[in-house]
């Protein structure tokens, strides 16, 4: 199927808010991958980038692992311990393998994780929503609901930069979002401000404000901590939060067992202050449907 084909949207009311790329083309240096963009807020401004220059291989909002087992499923070159970043043959994908379920505001498919070679690393179940935030903002929420599932006799580790020998909080490596800034761009926690001190916590919400390519001004406000997860944050290179799964210490997935994950991200107009955002990442989201996924 053509990448044309592959791109559906998410749709908020009337407006469409979010596109999924779901089987895009690109070089196998970029970590193949279904992912989110653009992100729009309610009032038009896109909240995402892809491709960038900087990074090309950061494709909007979507799930990598730079070490999987061994393979690269971030993109870009691989931090080797003792050697420092490398470009390597060891690229694998995300392909998507089926739909579960299509609708306006509610996406559900299948994936599998792959190794370079095409051998299956992880299974994937991956439910996508958006609705509207309520109260008196101008926004709505993305939840992001997945389930991984380890091949029966095999572990699958995850690892990161960090855990290979990367110093300086690179422990990235799980949900990522890559924003898009037109001017500085600043992050912040319930009880942090700033990069150095949000990268690597474990703060129950997290919040992103940047400007977008139109000129104005928008928040993402992110929340849903796994256990064991840690938030990763950049502001000075780029504008990115992630959820990491192996921030300081490699993860591992059991033989025949899942890991789950369930995130949500308000993606609001305007520049919110600390408790406007609380409250947004405190609001509840839509309950998910029963059956779509496994437990």
């Amino acid at each position: 199927m053509s990448t044309e084909q592959e791109q559906v949207w998410l749709v908020v009311g009337a407006t469409a808010v979010a596109r999924y790329v779901v089987d895009p083309a690109l070089d196998a240096r970029h970590g193949p991958r279904p992912y989110l963009h653009p992100v729009r807020t309610l009032g038009g401004t896109v909240v995402t980038d892809t491709l960038p220059a900087d990074h090309v291989w950061h494709l909007g909002v979507s799930l990598a692992v730079q070490d999987v087992n061994g393979s690269n499923l971030w993109g870009g070159r691989t931090y080797v311990r003792d050697v420092g970043y490398t470009w390597r043959d060891d690229h694998g994908r995300m392909a998507h393998t089926g739909w579960s379920q299509r609708s306006a505001d509610r996406l559900a498919h299948r994936l599998e994780w792959r190794d370079p070679s095409g051998a299956v690393l992880l299974t994937e179940e991956r439910r996508l929503s958006a609705a509207p935030s309520g109260g008196d903002v101008s926004a709505w929420r993305l939840d992001v609901d997945y389930t991984l599932r380890a091949p029966d006799g095999q572990d699958v580790r995850l690892g990161s930069p960090a855990t290979n020998g990367r110093p300086g909080g690179a422990g990235y490596g799980g949900f990522f979002w890559r924003a898009v800034s037109a001017g500085p761009a600043s992050v912040f926690s319930a009880s942090a401000t700033g990069e150095e001190a949000v990268n690597g916590s474990a703060e129950s919400w997290v919040a992103l404000v940047g400007t977008g390519p139109d000129g104005s001004a928008y928040t993402l406000v992110f929340s849903g901590l796994g256990d064991g997860d840690r938030w990763f944050t950049r502001t000075a290179m780029y504008p990115g939060v992630g959820v990491a799964f192996a921030f300081e210490r490699p993860v591992t997935i059991a033989a025949g067992t899942t890991r789950r994950g369930r995130h949500a991200v308000v993606v609001a107009d305007g520049a919110l202050d600390r408790a406007t955002a609380a409250a947004l990442a405190a609001r509840p989201g839509p309950v998910p449907p029963r059956g779509r996924l496994a437990t």
